[in-house]
């Protein structure tokens, strides 16, 4: 199998976290934010040879699958020409705030990245790394066949897509589960068993919001595997969408 170029737009915590995943286990990347190449110079530096940095525009031409890991309300400022026939991996999630509600996502109508696939015609848009912390990604990472290997949800539309995402993802040392189509991502999305504490527990009780998000990014992961994800999926309820703590 042919490792892949990623290209990853948006060098936060997940797209930073992904990248680290990535070239540790030999994947080249393309790095790229909205604030310039030169500012990522020292990501650059730390990653090694198998990074560099360009524009969102280079990294969507020069990949063979994009990361778009920027906030959903910044969407529609991708580089949406140099995204066409590319497999698009979107990590993002419903935020609400004010002026940032999304009346078709609030009412159960859509699911965001049904959105996201609307806001990108002629790409493959696959939902995956939504849901796991850039710690556990590095932690939790094991060789196929190992008997910890935990597995990490994806859902889109197209078949092959879903399987360029599922062989990145055996190569980054986690097993995909298909949990069907983008209608169906809401399966794994915040405030479902599958969404941050499926890789840690529950936080301890009485902390402050801002004080079990740290919690979360902070904990060290425990496996959870590929069966055991499906199960969850299969069990979920829908409930409201969006961050509701």
């Amino acid at each position: 199998m042919k490792t892949p170029i990623l290209g990853i737009i948006g060098t936060g915590m997940v797209g930073t976290g992904v990248a680290r995943r990535a070239v540790a286990a030999g994947v080249h990347v393309v790095l790229s934010n909205s604030r310039g190449p030169r500012t990522l110079a020292a990501l650059v530096a730390e990653l090694g040879p198998r990074a560099r940095a360009a524009t969102p525009a280079v990294a969507a031409a020069e990949a063979d699958l994009v990361l778009a890991a920027v906030p959903l309300t910044a969407r529609k400022r991708l580089p949406i020409a140099g995204l066409v026939g590319k497999t698009v991996i979107d990590p993002m999630n419903y935020a609400i705030y004010p002026g940032a509600e999304i009346a078709e996502l609030d009412d159960n109508a859509s699911t965001s990245s049904e959105l996201v696939q609307r806001d990108l015609p002629g790409t493959r848009v696959v939902k995956a790394f939504h849901n796991i912390g850039p710690r556990q990604l590095q932690s939790l990472a094991r060789p196929a066949g190992a008997e910890d290997r935990t597995g990490i949800p994806v859902s889109g539309d197209d078949p092959a897509a879903k399987k360029e995402v599922a062989d990145l993802l055996d190569l980054l040392g986690f097993d995909a589960v298909d949990l069907g189509s983008l209608a169906e991502s809401w399966r794994s999305e915040p405030n479902t068993p599958l969404y941050a504490s499926a890789y840690t527990g529950q936080p301890p009780a009485g902390l402050s919001v801002p004080d079990a998000v740290a919690w979360f990014q902070n904990a060290p992961g425990t496996p959870i595997s590929a069966a055991r994800i499906a199960e969850l999926a299969a069990a979920t309820v829908r409930g409201p969408a969006g961050f509701r703590f």
